[in-house]
């Protein structure tokens, strides 16, 4: 009887894979991609203190031609602790006043604004957390399979620690209705969490603001995690 040992075994099939297998490339790790901690000063580097570019795309979507109704959004994004996030930067994109994305992609039958860019970046305050964008309420626009999607804005947040920019969407307190039937929405499961999807409306010294707080995760004052979505 022949006793084979375990270091005996593991020699013999070694062995017997390479002759039975080609050879593996062996390739160098790809770099991870992160946001931060230096994504101010190549996105916002004004904020960074840094004055590299003449003209910086800002928070200001608007211009004096601008069609549609003038509106301010703002809002905190807090971490699992319930702390504010203050170096978060933020891009939004969104549709004209009439539903249209400014865009060739965009094929609906809807005029083009051209005083209206559709796209904006800022960053936080450092101090108080707060972002903010002067831009337009947007008008609803298609959907898929004959649908149509509740006015809203898309945006996309970058900050230490997040490897991947984080998806979601803001929608309107006041379009209640139009909200009822998103198909987007509506292909959230739990209601509940819908709701941390839509800004909320008010009045403020003349202006048009609604606020619209991210919370990367369930907070400690009870604050439900904001919907986002693998795009």
């Amino acid at each position: 009887m022949t006793t084979t040992t375990l270091r005996e075994s593991l020699e013999r099939a070694q062995a017997t894979a390479m002759t039975t297998t080609p050879p593996f490339a062996h390739f160098n790790e790809t770099a991870s991609q992160t946001g931060g901690p230096y994504v101010h000063i190549g996105l916002a580097p004004r904020q960074a203190g840094f004055d590299i570019y003449d003209k910086e795309f800002g928070s200001v979507l608007t211009t004096p031609a601008t069609r549609g109704e003038r509106i301010a959004l703002e809002g905190r994004v807090y971490d699992g602790s319930g702390s504010l996030v203050r170096d978060v930067l933020i891009e939004i994109w969104q549709a004209n006043a009439d539903g249209k994305y400014a865009h060739p992609a965009d094929r609906q039958d809807k005029p083009v604004d051209p005083a209206f860019r559709g796209w904006g970046r800022a960053g936080a305050d450092f101090d108080t957390g707060v972002y903010r964008f002067d831009t337009i309420k947007p008008g609803a626009v298609a959907g898929r399979s004959g649908t149509t999607q509740a006015p809203h804005i898309c945006m996309i947040l970058f900050a230490r620690g997040i490897n991947l920019g984080l998806h979601t969407r803001v929608y309107f307190s006041d379009e209640a209705a139009a909200n009822g039937t998103d198909p987007v929405l509506n292909g959230i499961e739990w209601e509940v969490r819908r709701k941390t999807l839509i800004a909320q409306r008010s009045e403020r010294n003349g202006e048009v603001v609604y606020t619209f707080d991210v919370r990367l995760q369930d907070t400690p004052d009870g604050g439900a995690e904001t919907v986002f979505f693998d795009i």
